[in-house]
């Protein structure tokens, strides 16, 4: 069957989630106009989490004629401070049952590794890391709630970059926990190309496991090369040399990407992560994704 696709408004977040001059109600009415299936939310979005808001915002998006198949959450689960860790946790914890609400069983509750704080070396912040996913993965099935991972840059309002923005970092995660019911892989093959990774190669490795997905994309400034941006960590960052632009005309390889994806049988949705210059860019995106899914999973229901 064809894949449902999202949208998600990373232009807005600074106005929804930062300075309030949106509210998630003014996104769900604006995104009327395009042509998706489902509306991917971020908790910051929201201004409460008592039940009856929570209600309304779903109503909203129903009343819209769409589905909420992911909440991005961004726990950081490598603070160095146990309070704060077992904050993450409690976090984390309200947001599953949120995303059960709003989008029902087997919707998508995103999980990050935490911030790479200076002073946290490898094997303990992953140890910390899977200790708290451990922790929140029992509520995650009682609500039928599936936890994504995702290869992250940065939330935007963090200090520090992902801590498991790597690749052989964030596949020895990935490796250490288990569960392939509850637990897998939000994929973004644009966070790959900013961490100095091949979206391709990271894929291939964990396809099996893959979730969800963000479909973004990432061009290079005339004249610049990923090898002038590489920072000495090997990642690139968010250079204003490496720009946002319409889906499927920059860097990432979507044939090559939907091909793997079919050729593991996923059934996930897709969401845009677009629209920086505005709706008309998240629109065409979305136009290029309905063709290239329907090439790689042609048929059925949308």
């Amino acid at each position: 069957m064809s894949l449902k696709l999202a949208a998600f408004p990373k232009c807005y977040i600074d106005q929804i989630a930062g300075d309030r001059s949106m509210s998630v109600f003014d996104w769900i009415e604006m995104a009327k106009a395009l042509d998706a299936d489902g509306l991917e939310m971020y908790d910051g979005f929201f201004t409460s989490l008592d039940d009856a808001y929570i209600d309304r915002v779903g109503e909203a998006i129903a009343g819209a004629g769409f589905e909420m198949p992911m909440l991005c959450c961004s726990p950081d689960f490598t603070n160095p401070d146990a309070d704060g860790r077992k904050r993450a946790v409690d976090r984390q914890v309200e947001r599953i049952a949120v995303t059960r609400r709003l989008g029902g069983a087997r919707a998508v509750c995103r999980v990050l590794s935490g911030q790479r704080y200076p002073e946290v070396g490898r094997e303990q912040g992953i140890a910390w890391v899977v200790e708290c996913i451990e922790a929140v993965l029992p509520v995650a099935r009682e609500h039928d709630i599936v936890l994504g991972i995702e290869n992250h840059y940065k939330d935007g309002f963090w200090k520090y970059p992902e801590f498991a923005q790597k690749k052989d970092v964030f596949l020895e995660l990935l490796a250490a926990v288990t569960d392939r019911d509850h637990f897998g892989v939000q994929y973004d093959p644009s966070n790959a190309i900013v961490a100095g990774d091949d979206p391709i190669e990271l894929l291939r490795e964990v396809a099996d496991r893959v979730v969800s997905m963000h479909a973004s994309d990432r061009y290079l400034a005339e004249g610049a090369t990923l090898e002038g941006l590489r920072q000495t960590d090997g990642t690139l960052g968010y250079s204003a040399d490496l720009r946002h632009g319409v889906t499927g005309k920059g860097l990432n390889d979507y044939d090559a990407i939907f091909g793997i994806l079919a050729d593991n049988d996923y059934r996930g949705w897709v969401s845009i992560e677009d629209g920086m210059n505005g709706l008309d860019e998240m629109a065409e995106s979305l136009a290029f994704l309905r063709k290239i899914t329907a090439k790689y999973f042609p048929g059925g229901d949308r």
